[in-house]
């Protein structure tokens, strides 16, 4: 974008599951993010019998990586579940604490939120609602649906990802199916940040 043209029109393709233009399109795969999920056996086990599902993609947009121009983003995270943990992003802090808004276009989620303490909380996403993550709170969104959880996000350029923490701490908490129904549950694995 130039300093003449002050916007910028995004088209957002539903049907193909896009913004356009896109600066980051990408498919995360189940080999990418194992580590992420409660049961990293059971992940290995799909893994060595041939399986290794796309869990989510996510596209985006961003004018500038100048600190407070905005990121704009798509993702749809697939249904399913490794073991009972359902689908879902590997979840990240800000590396300089800014806020995010997320809004549910199809489907059915949840956010699940948790400050640096290791406080949790979540969310329901279902169409049409928004969410809004304070700065300072890791966040991850996990497809409790039947179909394609499939929202947009927003951001301050700039924000950075930590994803390491996650991968090496965990979140405090699982998201996993009991009696066909989602439950919020504590995380055996969880080691609580020094």
């Amino acid at each position: 974008m130039s300093s003449e043209t002050p916007f910028q029109i995004i088209k957002l393709d539903l049907k193909n599951i896009l913004l356009k233009p896109a600066k980051h399109v990408r498919e995360v795969k189940l080999s990418d993010m194992k580590e992420f999920f409660g049961d990293v056996n059971e992940a290995e086990k799909m893994l060595s019998a041939g399986k290794d599902p796309v869990i989510y993609k996510y596209c985006e947009f961003e004018a500038s990586d100048v600190f407070g121009d905005m990121v704009v983003g798509l993702t749809v995270i697939y249904p399913g579940k490794v073991g009972r943990e359902y689908f879902m992003t590997r979840g990240h802090f800000h590396e300089r604490d800014s806020g995010e808004i997320y809004y549910c276009l199809r489907g059915s989620g949840m956010l699940l939120m948790q400050s640096k303490d290791g406080k949790v909380v979540h969310a329901e996403l279902t169409q049409g609602n928004l969410c809004h993550v304070a700065p300072g709170w890791g966040h991850r969104t996990i497809n409790t649906g039947r179909g394609r959880f499939i929202f947009l996000f927003f951001y301050p350029a700039g924000s950075g990802h930590n994803y390491g923490i996650i991968k090496e701490k965990g979140f405090a908490k699982l998201v996993v199916a009991e009696k066909g129904k989602p439950q919020v549950i504590d995380n055996p694995k969880y080691v609580a940040q020094q």
